[in-house]
């Protein structure tokens, strides 16, 4: 079954019991119906609590990786390939309490993105966002770029006469 498939509310409601996100705390609160935003929820819990008491590091980046892909390739739609490419993560502050992120893209990204790949080129978009704890203090600043290109058509090998 594909995300599409299954649209937001389905590819919210699965991902509740998503084994990574579960064990670390991850709740996706929003999932928009055009896909155009997310918001993510971690509570900090003792399966993510760090040495020190603090959210984990590999949790914070967790509940950022897959949402930029997810959101790019289903509005962009099923003509096109979006892959991770590469990833940063800066962390600002350590994270005491529950942490939220907000995923927003926008008609103009989405625009940008078709441009860029409309003769079969690929693009390397980056995307930022900025995992804050409730008080509003920011806890990370989280950067990816995927990788997305048009499908290519499939030869047409062997059906030439």
């Amino acid at each position: 079954m594909s995300v599409r498939a299954i649209g937001p509310l389905g590819l919210r409601r699965l991902l509740r019991w998503w084994p990574p996100f579960r064990a670390a705390g991850v709740r996706v609160q929003y999932i928009a119906p055009d896909w155009s935003a997310a918001r993510v929820r971690m509570r900090l819990g003792r399966l993510n609590r760090n040495y020190f008491g603090t959210q984990f590091g590999g949790s914070l980046y967790s509940m950022c990786d897959p949402f930029w892909a997810l959101l790019v390739l289903n509005r962009l739609g099923p003509g096109y390939v979006v892959w991770d490419k590469a990833a940063e993560i800066e962390y600002v502050s350590p994270g005491r309490s529950d942490v939220f992120v907000e995923f927003v893209l926008t008609e103009e990204r989405v625009a940008e993105i078709r441009e860029a790949t409309a003769d079969g080129a690929k693009a390397l978009p980056w995307f930022d966002c900025v995992v804050r704890a409730a008080d509003g203090s920011v806890v990370a600043l989280v950067r990816k770029q995927l990788y997305v290109r048009r499908k290519r058509e499939k030869a047409a090998a062997g059906q030439a006469g």
